[in-house]
């Protein structure tokens, strides 16, 4: 799992659109782009495949995990999964994200898939337990 982190404004999604247009050019599965907003939807390769999920209604970190669960399961293909703002698309503060940062790392075990965050925070604000990832 890699962690993009930084507060708001200090260019957290062009650093993971940047960065999965660059990991196109040598993935060989499929690559997922997961945000809550369709602004920058032109900003993403064409090749990737691109989820707003407002239009799925997700209100907490449980329906998080869960759309999360059905895109890995849905494509057994996915390489890599980015997701830019956790936080925000769970609905809920950083700091009781644990155990969706946990399920997240079961199932880049379980599936081999690669996750890539944004999280809106200064470093020495994140907790522990995204601290491990960086």
């Amino acid at each position: 799992m890699k962690i993009i982190y930084g507060p708001k404004g200090s260019g957290k999604t062009k650093a993971i659109i940047a960065s999965a247009n660059e990991t196109l050019k040598t993935v060989k599965g499929e690559i997922v782009y997961i945000t809550d907003c369709n602004k920058n939807s032109i900003e993403i390769d064409r090749e990737i495949r691109f989820l707003d999920v407002s239009k799925f209604s997700i209100s907490s970190k449980d329906g998080l995990m869960g759309f999360l669960k059905g895109v890995v399961a849905a494509n057994g293909d996915i390489e890599y999964v980015y997701l830019d703002g956790i936080a925000r698309i769970a609905g809920e503060e950083l700091k009781v994200l644990n155990d969706v940062f946990s399920s997240i790392e079961t199932l880049e075990k379980d599936f081999g898939v690669k996750f890539v965050l944004t999280v809106s925070s200064k470093k020495e604000d994140l907790p522990d337990f995204v601290v491990k990832y960086l």
